[in-house]
């Protein structure tokens, strides 16, 4: 049987087809491996380039076929898609990787390390208990104003709401046992996200990188380390405009025929990362508003002719093109005059 030197491969759980040509181009393997035939076909394999989707667990396997010496290469899987011909299966898909990673224009994502993955997982562990304690307090909310019990919203009066409802003598036995039972779930996330946000807090003051780009108005420790943790590796980028895009800040382009169309942003990349700045622009526009800090001349132009959701994601996208500035060349944010508090 003759040698493939690139392969294709589309990964699943238990099931991996590969797709592989020679050096002139000629299909020389096409079959389904289970997950260990898989493994040991590859470290019998000479080295080759390997096409492997992006996804959760494609960074392991790229990680192990470079330790049996082969090169691989992780592609977005919307890149991948333009590549398959006709029917959407394993096969088409594994063809059009070993298509794809051919391309001299072709984009790939950086294989993280596990130090970095489980960086990552730090981040979405987070995520993930914020979105439980915005559900528990929503819940606690609505069921406290079945009973006539109504707080002031935002999450700081959540507690003294849970306080008043325990206090309440006046609700029947089941609805105070069932309110009790939700009041310590609620507690108990609270102190498993005060337990995450310190390792995040820990990991940030160790990072050099993140370190530097909270010196950024607006992007805090949250939104640095997400940059820092998250982030291909500047150099992928040739200009922060390159970078912005890639988060999905640029306006969606469809034009035609010498007829410039723009459009919402395209909200391409990391939603997590996305969010945050425009949470962290929205945080500077409020103290702008307040008189506690004197927007520059270009944020006080935008402010006049602009609604506050669009300045905001515009100062979104120049925090992430300097953002980009400092990981390319290093140092810390500078603050003009007229951003300095007064």
């Amino acid at each position: 049987m003759v040698t493939p030197v690139r392969i294709g491969m589309d990964t699943a759980k238990s099931v991996f087809q590969l797709h592989g040509v020679d050096e002139n181009e000629i299909v020389v393997l096409r079959r389904q491996l289970r997950r260990a035939d898989m493994i040991r076909y590859f470290e019998k394999l000479p080295p080759a380039l390997v096409a492997i989707e992006s996804c959760g667990s494609s960074h392991h396997w790229a990680r192990l076929l470079e330790s049996f010496g082969h090169e691989v290469k992780l592609i977005p899987p919307q890149y991948v898609k333009p590549y398959v011909k006709r029917g959407k299966n394993d096969a088409a898909d594994a063809e059009a990787l070993c298509e794809a990673v051919t391309r001299p224009t072709m984009r790939f994502v950086p294989v993280k390390s596990k130090e970095r993955q489980a960086a990552c997982m730090l981040m979405t562990v987070r995520e993930r208990l914020v979105m439980v304690k915005s559900q528990l307090s929503n819940s606690f909310r609505s069921y406290a104003a079945e009973f006539g019990i109504v707080g002031p919203s935002g999450r700081q009066n959540v507690n003294g709401l849970i306080a008043r409802v325990l206090e309440d003598d006046t609700l029947p036995e089941l609805a105070r046992e069932l309110f009790h039972f939700q009041a310590k779930e609620y507690a108990a996330v609270e102190a498993r996200l005060a337990e995450i946000d310190a390792k995040l807090m820990k990991w940030h003051r160790a990072d050099e990188l993140s370190r530097r780009i909270a010196t950024i108005p607006g992007v805090g420790p949250i939104g640095s380390t997400m940059l820092s943790m998250k982030a291909p590796p500047a150099e992928t980028f040739g200009s922060g405009r390159d970078f912005a895009a890639w988060l999905g800040l640029t306006p969606r382009d469809h034009s035609t025929g010498g007829r410039s169309r723009l459009g919402g942003i395209t909200k391409a990349g990391d939603p997590s990362i996305r969010s945050t700045l425009i949470v962290g622009a929205t945080a500077l526009l409020r103290h702008v508003r307040l008189g506690h800090t004197k927007p520059s001349p270009w944020l006080a132009k935008l402010m006049e002719r602009k609604p506050p959701k669009l300045v905001a994601v515009a100062m979104a996208n120049k925090f992430a093109r300097i953002a980009w500035r400092l990981m390319v060349s290093g140092g810390v944010y500078t603050r003009p005059a007229a951003l300095n508090p007064t």
